[in-house]
């Protein structure tokens, strides 16, 4: 089983819903957090950065010009991860920024997995 948490808008490459780190961005990018939700946050960013990688691929092609269409989602496993996802879900929900979570068993095809998560391109008929 596959989770991943979500907001309204939808990211440009993909079509899909974006993730919450990038409506924790926009906060950020229009002055909507204090300075000490700031640092919380920075602190929470470090920890992901820290213990995530980086998918290496989000497209089916290793070409350098392939379109870059995978969404993420957290192995349910994951659940130092999934915690952590889910204390800024509740600071989103604080600043009035509806989050959804969405579970699978199928995110599409898989072209990235390491033990915490995968990347897929979800499939044609799938839109998260």
């Amino acid at each position: 089983m596959f989770i991943r948490f979500v907001v309204s808008e939808r990211h440009a490459k993909s079509n899909q819903a974006q993730g919450i780190f990038s409506a924790l961005y926009v906060l950020e990018d229009q002055g909507e957090l204090l300075p000490h939700e700031k640092v919380w946050l920075a602190e929470l960013e470090s920890w992901f950065n820290e213990h995530l990688r980086r998918p290496s691929r989000f497209a089916w092609s290793s070409r350098p010009n392939a379109p870059g269409r995978a969404i993420t989602w957290l192995k349910l496993s994951a659940t130092d991860h999934v915690s952590r996802m889910r204390e800024l879900v509740a600071f989103l929900e604080h600043k009035d920024v509806v989050v959804e979570e969405l579970r699978t068993e199928k995110p599409g095809y898989i072209v990235y997995e390491d033990e915490h998560q995968v990347a897929a391109m979800p499939f044609a008929h799938e839109t998260f």
